[in-house]
């Protein structure tokens, strides 16, 4: 009765464990289907099936993944930043102004119709700036070398101030800790504002950018040294935009252009049907591999790697800020390559298990638990040297440090769950060890 009942248990596991793979399979092919070819009611891909995404909004959902310049096409122009005499003597921090200047540019960018423009820092005074889509610099060159027209009225209409006299603008709070806004005169600007303060005692000043109206603060006391404090019922927020418009009206640093190039979209279009084209065989021939040497357990790696590669580019997709490039691209690669290495690793252990005598579930069961610390150290240490490149590196290197650390994280999951689980279904549905390892007959 002992063995029937056993019978029963064995033959109830196998049938689940069958359930589960065709499950795992059709939701394989059909998130592939869907992340390549979308749906009819989006034909750009899976994401805008995702209802978890935290946004309410579908419009703003991702709609591909985002190229880098080199895939995509466009201009891209270093500069070197450097303060002004007078700032020094001020007492200004640099690192502060370089990330103000970022912040104004980025803006400017955005508000003029190219919000893909990404503005980076290059070494520890440089500033890159890359617009895709665009084939004539010259426009974009006068765009974040013009400052906006930021203008100082009095109650009268008339401009005594203009944007050449603010030196920078930050959020901030009053004696009571509520958001405020304090910004930092020339000292030409500062008499001029000390000076129509004292005349405009109970009166409002109007700051205009651009012809609209930032605010129109009253004026309580003449003003004079340079350095104004606007308190009202700000959000912190509110503060923050309004500074970095203010801010907008003049660069706080100044720009010297080091390097301007263009980069044909022809070219970007050709050298990613090139990477893909490559991806493609290098994965084919690394599938064909495992699947002779390891035999089942190859197609369980072949189908965790599928699994792999949809995970690496729906993170992609979804993860904000994370753009694709050329060294992206290899970064992807050196991730499939952790994966697969990890696959391998495993299997390894199983099959010194098998050999020692172990029924197939125990064998995987115990290989995986000798694996684990293995996969986790070789992983760890490379998302230690993704997250180091990632912080201290420039532009491509930041680009293949970021898809690299995403790949390695995936390739963890990929091994220690993905793997897992279909090799444990594979194995109570096909339990002979012939079919995984080779074993050599007993005489």
């Amino acid at each position: 009765m002992k063995v029937n009942n056993r019978r029963g248990v064995k033959l109830n596991k196998r049938s689940a464990s069958i359930a589960a793979l065709c499950v795992a399979l059709v939701l394989t092919l059909a998130v592939g289907f869907l992340g390549l070819n979308g749906t009819w009611l989006d034909s750009r891909g899976l994401y805008k099936l995702l209802p978890w995404l935290p946004t309410a909004n579908v419009e703003n959902w991702p709609q591909a993944i985002s190229l880098g310049l080199d895939l995509k096409g466009g201009v891209y122009v270093e500069y070197e930043a450097t303060m002004s005499e007078e700032m020094k003597a001020e007492g200004f921090e640099f690192g502060q102004l370089l990330d103000s200047t970022m912040g104004v540019i980025s803006k400017r960018l955005s508000e003029k119709g190219y919000p893909e423009a990404t503005v980076s820092q290059l070494g520890s005074s440089g500033i890159r700036v890359e617009i895709p889509s665009v084939t004539d610099p010259a426009a974009v060159l006068d765009l974040i070398g013009s400052p906006a027209k930021l203008e100082f009225s009095g109650p009268d209409g008339v401009v005594f101030m203009e944007g050449r006299h603010l030196q920078a603008a930050t959020p901030t709070v009053d004696d009571n800790y509520q958001p405020a806004i304090s910004f930092k005169l020339t000292s030409e600007g500062g008499k001029l504002f000390g000076d129509k303060t004292a005349e405009c005692i109970g009166q409002a000043i109007t700051i205009t950018l651009d012809g609209e109206v930032l605010m129109s603060p009253t004026v309580n006391e003449a003003i004079y040294g340079g350095q104004v404090l606007v308190t009202g019922s700000f959000t912190a927020e509110e503060a923050e935009n309004i500074s970095l418009m203010l801010q907008s009206g003049a660069l706080p640093l100044d720009l010297r252009q080091d390097k301007l190039d263009t980069i044909s979209a022809t070219l970007g279009v050709d050298a990613l049907a090139t990477s893909v084209k490559a991806a493609v065989i290098g994965i084919l021939l690394v599938m064909l591999i495992m699947i002779v040497r390891y035999r089942m357990s190859g197609i369980v790696a072949s189908w965790a790697l599928c699994v792999y590669i949809i995970l690496v580019f729906l993170f992609l997709a979804i993860v904000p800020g994370v753009q694709l490039t050329l060294p992206g691209i290899a970064g992807i690669i050196l991730g499939i390559g952790m994966a697969v290495d990890a696959n391998v690793v495993i299997f390894e252990r199983v099959k010194e298990e098998v050999i020692t005598g172990r029924p197939m579930i125990h064998a995987v069961r115990i290989g995986f638990k000798n694996a684990l610390s293995a996969i986790i150290d070789a992983n760890v240490t490379t998302i230690i040297a993704a997250v180091v490149l990632l912080a201290f590196g420039t532009g491509s290197v930041q680009g293949f440090a970021t898809t690299l650390l995403i790949g390695v994280v995936t390739s963890m999951i990929s091994a220690i769950l993905v793997t897992r689980f279909l090799l444990t279904r594979f194995v109570r549905v096909f339990d002979n060890p012939k079919l995984y390892v080779a074993v050599k007959e007993a005489k």
